[in-house]
């Protein structure tokens, strides 16, 4: 199985808080001493919430329903792109205010009522527009190679739970921005659908395609807390699917874009796992389109363009961010995003859908990017950077599917490599029943060595 790490799973946590063997207080000491030791060196976290979540913790061992929580004494880290109330949410960005929100964003809120402490709030790219995480704040590290991004946009959260400060970390991903972490950090990751977990994220959730989600370890602790966050226990349960039919492709869904052999072998392996577990396996190409990434790029830019707007200093912003906004302004003066787009490629996939369960493509198209700050780069290179690197994931932020990270083991530098699993709507439980045999087939070490 799966390796050990100081943090231990979310799982054995809340079982051993639960039943008084551990006390959350203890766990979260442990948690705290993990990031004191280690988060120098990859910047993970924007708050370290070190006094409040002792306080917390031992609110939670005197809580008289301890016995019933699901997560009971589990060190959560929250990205800072959601509120915390106590905290400054500050979303990568110097056009943010640094007065403490005033209430729990619905997500924080869940977690909390499950008994999850939240030790600090994790480091994201100004307004979380792009897929390494580097803004005023500082570069995060990838803890498998420092010199590597942990991606983004939720690459605090991704960077912290592949260094073992915590065991889950809450994320959200309107363009892949939870699945590029975990691909990039050797994790677990869930974009759920649309309305299966409350988003409510920024200005308009970048017209619907934002979606809160859970980054782990492993495929069971990823299940407890997405329950926790939809509010529906029985996503915990994972269990055997039934005979699937799997299609497997490697085509990149813009054209002109090279995949790496490593990331297109982990896909191709993946089928081959699937295979041998007894499903239907098939290579076929889903039918992405010309317009796919035009209806894309208007609702990154314009969603973007929203954002901004709901900032108290948006002179302050990169001059990167400034022109994205830019792009999406002049895209909602023309009108645009319009429904039509989206429309249509929920048909074509829908279409491709009817033959088949479960689709597995590589999580990434390249290794992760370089960890620099891009903020100095211009828009046009860091597009270009994004959309090169990890061209896999936004189909399905259109879409409103359900999609999912799943690493495969390292490469030959010794880096993760991971697959995406995406799913028709409603299919959560399937993604995470297929991830869990190819936990059991191919075991990824479950922290980095750091």
């Amino acid at each position: 199985m799966v390796t050990e790490t100081p943090a231990g799973t979310a799982v054995a946590i809340a079982a051993a808080v639960r039943a008084g063997e551990r006390t959350a207080r203890a766990v979260v000491d442990a948690a705290l001493e993990r990031i004191a030791a280690v988060d120098g060196r990859i910047n993970a976290y924007q708050v370290v919430r070190a006094d409040a979540a002792r306080r917390e913790a031992d609110e939670v061992d005197a809580r008289p329903d301890r016995a019933d929580l699901p997560l009971a004494g589990v060190p959560v880290a929250i990205k800072d792109n959601v509120s915390v109330a106590g905290e400054p949410m500050r979303a990568g960005s110097a056009g943010t205010a640094d007065t403490a929100s005033e209430q729990d964003h619905e997500v924080v809120r869940r977690l909390r009522a499950a008994g999850a402490v939240v030790v600090g709030l994790t480091r994201v790219p100004e307004l979380c527009v792009f897929g390494a995480t580097d803004s005023i704040f500082g570069i995060t590290r990838n803890p498998w190679d420092l010199e590597r991004s942990s991606g983004g946009s939720s690459g605090g959260s991704g960077a912290a739970v592949a260094a073992g400060t915590v065991p889950v970390a809450h994320g959200n991903d309107g363009m892949g921005s939870i699945r590029i972490p975990a691909a990039c950090c050797g994790l677990v990751g869930l974009k759920p659908g649309t309305g299966v977990v409350p988003a409510d994220l920024g200005n308009g959730s970048w017209f619907d395609m934002a979606e809160n989600g859970p980054l782990a370890t492993t495929v069971a602790d990823a299940a407890l807390v997405l329950s926790v966050l939809a509010g529906r226990p029985e996503l915990a349960d994972v269990t055997d699917p039934p005979p699937l039919r799997v299609a497997v492709s490697t085509r990149a869904p813009l054209p002109a874009t090279p995949v790496n052999r490593h990331w297109a072998g982990a896909a191709r392996a993946a089928g081959d796992q699937l295979r041998a577990a007894g499903h239907s396996v098939t290579v076929a190409h889903p039918p992405y389109g010309q317009s796919l990434g035009t209806s894309g790029l208007a609702r990154w830019t314009a969603g973007t363009e929203l954002d901004a707007r709901l900032l108290p200093h948006r002179d302050r912003l990169e001059p990167r961010v400034r022109r994205h906004a830019a792009v999406g302004r002049a895209v909602l003066r023309l009108g645009y995003p319009k429904q039509k787009g989206r429309t249509r490629w929920q048909q074509r996939a829908g279409r491709f859908f009817e033959r088949f369960d479960v689709l597995v493509t590589p999580a990434l198209a390249q290794p992760p990017l370089p960890a620099r700050n891009w903020g100095e780069r211009g828009w046009l290179v860091n597009v270009l950077a994004n959309t090169r690197f990890a061209p896999f994931a936004a189909p399905w932020n259109l879409a409103g599917w359900p999609a999912m990270t799943v690493p495969a083991g390292l490469d030959p530098d010794g880096r993760p490599v991971a697959v995406q699993l995406v799913a028709p709507p409603g299919g959560e439980a399937r993604l995470l029943a297929v991830a869990a045999q190819l936990e059991r087939a191919n075991p990824w070490p479950r922290t980095a060595p750091l």
